[in-house]
């Protein structure tokens, strides 16, 4: 299955009905009165969260999407039928924007959540509805309300507990599909992640969610390399994991490059808590580990974990100071719950 975070499509909401214009005709009786019915109701559109999509590729292919128009009235007081909503089934984490791709209109963050977007227009009153002590035959009968439009993007920011982040090749993958039963693809070029990966990570009891985000160069702001377009899916991160490749020669440069990036894309990545890791501490000689960590400490201001991604050395103490990072977000998220 392909995988796409970013759809634009039109959405209608029904029409509703027109009300009728009639009257009782039996035999023998021959003031009948009015027996116009009301028009039905137009569909709603409606967003549900599905917890087993991870894309909207169900988007790319059909933009215009309309909810069903309400019937109208008819004699004997029938009301007409109202239109069936318009289900739109997307992805836990998806944002519902406004065309400026900056409003946004609705966080879906639940799954199964589900959310009228756009109601339906009110059907039209039948004449029955006018008949009144002074106006015995009303020929009067309205038409229905017209439903509501409008362009919207779809993003899709997935729902992870930890975000990968650093250089092209710096063992993102690697990572991943050591602590994971994710399957990333993995070479020796740069940019063989083209879209995000999930894996899930299990520490003792506990287990937690982390995104293999694509590669940035130096520029992605400016939209070199592939940009900040995946970014996004690290907002919801209650922790980034900054992966260094230690074989490179300026290993604070490579941090301070992304750390720039992160800046520049602003949202509040910077000010999450983060995690740095020298990674392929396997390929580096053993004397200068420590220094290269004492190096990346003060450009970071933080504890520098080596790893090895490849022999698996240092990756458990990474993964539980992920898991506690992680822990200590979960307990204050509770804590700021309104109690009901």
């Amino acid at each position: 299955m392909k995988f796409l975070d970013q759809a634009k499509i039109y959405l209608k909401s029904g029409d509703g009905g027109a009300g009728a214009v009639s009257f009782r005709r039996e035999k023998f009786i021959e003031f009948g009165g009015p027996d116009g019915g009301d028009g039905g109701r137009g569909g709603d559109v409606v967003f549900e969260t599905a917890a087993n999509l991870n894309t909207l590729i169900d988007y790319r292919y059909q933009q215009h999407f309309r909810a069903q128009n309400g019937r109208g009235g008819a004699g004997r007081n029938r009301t007409g039928a109202a239109g069936a909503p318009l289900v739109l089934r997307v992805p836990v984490g998806t944002q519902v924007l406004d065309e400026d791709r900056e409003t946004v209109l609705l966080d879906l963050v639940k799954p199964g959540e589900r959310t009228v977007f756009l109601h339906g227009g009110d059907g039209g009153f039948g004449n029955t509805h006018y008949k009144s002590s002074t106006n015995r035959a009303p020929r009067r009968a309205d038409p229905g309300w017209p439903g509501e439009e409008r362009w919207v993007w779809l993003r899709l920011k997935l729902i992870a507990d930890a975000g990968l982040v650093g250089l092209p090749n710096a063992g993102k993958s690697t990572l991943l599909a050591a602590v994971s039963h994710a399957k990333p693809k993995i070479a020796d070029y740069p940019f063989t992640t083209l879209r995000p990966q999930l894996g899930v990570v299990r520490v003792g009891d506990e287990e937690f969610v982390l995104a293999d985000l694509p590669g940035l160069i130096e520029g992605a702001s400016e939209g070199s390399g592939l940009g900040h377009r995946f970014l996004g899916h690290a907002e919801r991160c209650a922790v980034i994991l900054h992966l260094i490749d230690g074989t490179q020669e300026d290993v604070v440069g490579a941090y301070r490059t992304i750390r720039a990036e992160l800046e520049a894309y602003g949202h509040g990545l910077a000010e999450k808590p983060e995690i740095v890791g020298l990674n392929k501490a396997d390929a580096i000689p053993r004397e200068d580990i420590p220094k290269l960590r004492r190096k990346l400490a003060r450009a970071s201001k933080g504890t520098v974990l080596a790893l090895s991604g490849v022999t698996g050395k240092g990756v458990p103490e990474v993964t539980a100071a992920l898991m506690k990072a992680i822990a200590a977000a979960r307990e204050q998220a509770k804590t700021l719950e309104p109690v009901s």
